[in-house]
């Protein structure tokens, strides 16, 4: 028979009842420690809106240690005509700029090479036309705008159309409504507004109309804010004197430009594709579409007038 000294009893005793008070003390679901420090985190969400409007909202952007590559790729859309030496700094600059942020990416140059009136919004169908198969999302990207800001993310949109050129950051436009420069949409949300009117010819206002189809598919609109950068946000490359632009309005297209185009969008698109290449500028590979345009002067007899 053991026998056990009254001091040893007394110890065990101490012993056994600090092990059940720790036992009932510690709280059996793991997930309850870790409460209070996720409230607190969700206090402060990476992506938050910031002001609230009838069609957009504003995203404050931080970046992180980006440690893998995105799971989308993005399609580069740039519509063209006789800017080379822009090209020639947008191409390596936009490449690097997005492996730097590691998403993949394809850089499409549709350059547009008939007679007619520069059409960036048909330029911009053929771009989906083309990447849409390969490519999960988009950017419109004029090829004079290089994002000149770390902060200004170019990830997939996948709450609605993301309009990096913003009024508040665009070196140039700056009325509420503006949506061109730079803008990111998804496929899904590209082909719900069946892309850009095909009807302007000429410069601007595809993008004015391309905002009246988000608002009839319940597309809300969103931005970066809170960018030190302002208008210095991209680096602006283009020469107003050597390449005037073309603002000017003939006939009924000075009444149709302000009007919702429903009829025409990527799927009413007609072009021939004349040739396709790929060059290569500074390590930046890039996918050239040469084409033709078709005009129906019926709708649009303004695509011809002389310049």
């Amino acid at each position: 028979m053991v026998r056990i000294s009254a001091t040893k009893c007394f110890l065990l005793c101490i012993t056994m009842s600090l092990c059940i008070y720790f036992i009932f003390r510690c709280d059996p679901n793991p997930q309850n420690a870790a409460r209070s420090e996720n409230v607190e985190n969700n206090l402060n969400p990476k992506f938050q809106p910031v002001q609230n409007m009838d069609e957009e909202r504003e995203v404050k952007h931080t970046i992180n240690d980006i440690s893998d590559w995105h799971p989308h790729t993005l399609a580069v859309i740039v519509p063209f005509r006789d800017r080379f030496e822009e090209l020639m700094e947008f191409a390596p600059w936009i490449h690097t700029f997005l492996n730097n942020q590691k998403i993949p990416h394809k850089i499409v140059v549709v350059n547009q090479i008939d007679s007619h009136r520069f059409n960036r919004a048909s330029l911009i169908n053929i771009g989906f036309l083309k990447t849409r198969d390969e490519c999960d999302y988009l950017v419109m990207h004029d090829v004079d705008l290089l994002p000149n800001n770390v902060e200004l993310l170019y990830h997939f949109p996948e709450k609605g159309p993301y309009h990096l050129a913003s009024p508040e950051y665009h070196p140039m436009y700056h009325y509420k409504t503006y949506i061109g420069g730079v803008l990111m949409m998804s496929i899904k949300h590209f082909q719900m507004c069946r892309g850009l009117s095909n009807t302007f010819w000429g410069w601007g206002r595809e993008d004015d109309e391309l905002y009246l189809r988000f608002r009839e598919n319940s597309l809300t609109l969103y931005r970066p804010t809170g960018l030190s950068t302002g208008y210095e946000t991209f680096k602006h490359i283009h020469d107003k004197e050597r390449r005037p632009r073309d603002y000017k309005r003939y006939g009924e297209q000075k009444k149709t430009q302000f009007q919702r185009d429903k009829a025409t969008g990527y799927d009413t698109l007609r072009y021939t594709l004349e040739s396709e290449r790929v060059l290569t500028i500074d390590e930046a590979p890039v996918h050239i579409y040469n084409v033709e345009l078709f005009c129906d002067k019926s709708q649009t007899p303004w695509c011809d007038h002389s310049r």
